[in-house]
């Protein structure tokens, strides 16, 4: 890449990243949820109503609001650029929040987080990633990827113990309050640094001093790259193959990261809060870690290592979790590990979806199968607070999650990534000094 070219694209990268730490709000719905807790036990004038089974609604909402609005949201990143799409998108988080901080009313916050809040992150999601892939190579798309939406996932770093912080100093309403004009105004002004490469513009290759990028680019010039349109796409059975696999994946860590506060409660008391901050950094370090290894072994095999590995943490979770005399620092393990494997699928899937279905339409096709990731987090939040309600334990629902991920690891090998087993045999016979056909 030329220095020219490098740097807006590292400006770019950087802007994207940026937006998602401000986006990532939504994994710090525990510490709010406690909050609603405490007030509806509390009781007395101005507290909250709510039943105790509907304290995920409006972050299940959110989730699918989330996922649901890719689509419109991807759309709009295709059609008018990712500036205005996230424009629109720290407009309508800020708005979300202004509103739920007037108000204790259930449907407030479900129409307030879950609605406004919930489509407002999916315009400014939608805007980060696809700008930044189109200024790299091919043979950086998993580190890209990784490295933009990381910032969703490190966002409760900074989020957590701020919100403990304002909780405590302002009460949940003015705290709401303060984090909508903070995400509004930060969402906004880092919009103006988004912008697409010119038209025409490709990459060059990026070259290491043992040339593997320069073979992999070779082997990329001899493969036909194809463009499919949405309509396209959905006729695919590898398409909803990834549906199913996004499902298990997103829904079993969302699940885990919507009640952490509340499992780390027992054992860590006022200081729970550390463990969503903590998971942001497991969240996070996926995202780039199984980035930049899917770019190296591939990404379905990545894929299928996490799924095997979050099945072994969910079952090793029920006893930890279960149990009254837990220790925390296990607990921030085994929720750093949960955080780890779910951060990476936010990067595999964007990777993923480039690689089987093109560039061109990338943002509303990924709108497309994101909304698996809406409809898993609704899901398994939902019936995990239900499950709680009635058994008082979060066992059935890691038993349940376990299931799923062992099935989807062997869903994996209904996934045939061409490209990626066309450049493996492109590679071996380049290695071997044989001319691919």
């Amino acid at each position: 890449m030329t220095t020219e070219a490098t740097n807006r694209g590292r400006m770019v990268t950087a802007a994207a990243t940026g937006i998602n730490l401000a986006l990532g709000v939504l994994y710090t719905w525990s510490i709010f949820k406690g909050a609603i807790k405490d007030s509806i036990e509390a009781g007395g004038p101005g507290s909250f109503n709510w039943d105790m089974a509907s304290l995920n609604d409006p972050y299940a909402v959110c989730c699918l609001v989330f996922a649901c609005s890719m689509i419109m949201a991807g759309r709009c990143q295709d059609r008018l650029g990712p500036r205005v799409t996230a424009i629109i998108g720290g407009l309508l988080v800020g708005g979300g929040f202004v509103w739920i901080s007037q108000s204790t009313d259930y449907w407030a916050w479900v129409l307030g987080f879950g609605v406004l809040v919930g489509c407002g992150i999916a315009f400014g999601y939608s805007s980060a990633t696809p700008p930044a892939l189109k200024w790299f190579p091919p043979s950086q798309t998993g580190k890209i990827a990784g490295i933009v939406v990381s910032g969703f996932g490190l966002a409760s770093l900074y989020i957590a113990p701020l919100a403990q912080y304002l909780l405590g100093a302002y009460g949940l309403q003015r705290s709401m309050l303060f984090f909508g004009i903070g995400f509004l105004l930060t969402v906004c002004l880092l919009a103006m640094l988004l912008v697409n490469p010119p038209a025409g513009y490709v990459p060059p290759a990026a070259t290491d001093r043992r040339g593997r990028d320069a073979a992999a680019a070779k082997a990329r010039s001899l493969i036909e790259d194809r463009d499919f349109s949405p309509a396209q796409m959905l006729k695919t059975p590898s398409f909803w193959v990834l549906w199913i696999l996004y499902f298990i994946g997103a829904g079993a860590g969302l699940m885990v990261i919507g009640s952490v506060a509340g499992m780390a409660k027992a054992s860590m008391g006022d200081y729970a809060f550390l463990v969503v901050a903590i998971l942001a950094i497991g969240n996070a370090g996926g995202r780039v870690a199984a980035g930049i290894v899917s770019d190296m072994i591939g990404r379905s095999r990545t894929l299928g290592i996490l799924f095997v590995f979050q099945a072994m943490l969910m079952l090793v979770a029920v006893p930890v979790t279960g149990s009254a005399t837990a220790s925390g620092l296990l607990l921030v393990l085994l929720a750093t590990g949960i955080g780890f494997n779910y951060g990476a699928n936010l990067a595999l899937f964007p990777a993923l979806t480039k690689d089987f279905f093109g560039i061109r339409n990338f943002g509303v096709n990924y709108g497309i199968l994101f909304t698996s990731w809406g409809v898993g987090g609704f899901v398994m939040s939902r019936a995990s607070q239900v499950l709680k309600a009635r058994t008082d334990s979060f066992s059935a629902s890691f038993v349940v999650a376990a299931a799923l991920l062992a099935l989807g690891a062997g869903l994996m090998l209904l996934v045939k990534n061409r490209k990626e087993v066309m450049r493996r045999e492109i590679l071996r016979k380049l290695a071997a000094g044989i001319a691919p056909a």
